[in-house]
């Protein structure tokens, strides 16, 4: 959606989270003073038409050939729902592991051998949940043309494992666009950048810790 400002839609809904004295956990175990919660647009509908709209227009524009949207488990597949629903695309998710009962499907959702498809994401921060993605799907015989997520931390794990995959990431917004609006709107103190972007750059260095305090 053209002139749609991601990174104060998700400081409007207060998703972004700055904890420097008690870090968050990653999945990844990446203990991380600032944590953006995505799932809150679900639940904030202006914005979520922003958000998918967004989403939808970004896809349409860096994958043009995509013929079936997959969302990761779980906190892909609204956003891959509503972006497909958008685009008049099929959509499906996969799992992090195959169901133990049932068909035991991995992935869910009609996939053809062949088939063009983008992964639907949340966030990337390390890549890992969304590059098992990949590779299920490309075990599957689908082409994976990339990856569309609504928000990237620009971790230095994350491109070099996407590079390493050969997959492309194509994102609404960034930690340095959302950082920078958040000082801009008084939501966290302008002198914090630095530090934020140390732990981006490093998370293992622990100075970033002391210049948050």
């Amino acid at each position: 959606m053209a002139g749609f400002d991601v990174s104060r839609a998700l400081l409007s809904i207060g998703a972004v989270f700055l904890r420097p004295d008690e870090p968050f956990t990653w999945a990844s175990g990446i203990k991380s003073p600032i944590y953006c919660d995505n799932r809150l647009i679900l639940t904030a509908p202006e914005v979520r038409e922003g958000v998918e709209g967004a989403l939808a227009e970004l896809i349409r524009r860096e994958f043009p050939e995509a013929e079936v949207l997959m969302g990761t488990a779980t906190a892909g597949i609204a956003h891959a729902a509503i972006a497909a629903h958008i685009l008049g695309l099929p959509m499906g998710y996969v799992r992090s592991g195959s169901k133990d009962h049932g068909r035991q499907n991995r992935i869910e959702g009609r996939l053809s051998p062949g088939e063009k498809v983008v992964v639907v994401e949340d966030l990337i921060s390390t890549g890992g949940s969304a590059l098992e993605a990949v590779e299920a799907l490309r075990e599957a015989g689908a082409e994976v043309l990339g990856i569309a997520a609504l928000f990237t931390y620009g971790m230095e794990k994350g491109k070099k494992r996407l590079a390493e995959h050969g997959t492309a990431a194509r994102c609404l917004t960034d930690f340095d666009a959302v950082v920078a609006a958040a000082a801009e709107d008084g939501a966290i103190p302008a002198g914090y950048i630095p530090a934020l972007k140390a732990f981006r750059d490093n998370p293992d260095d622990p100075s970033w810790r002391e210049a948050l305090r």
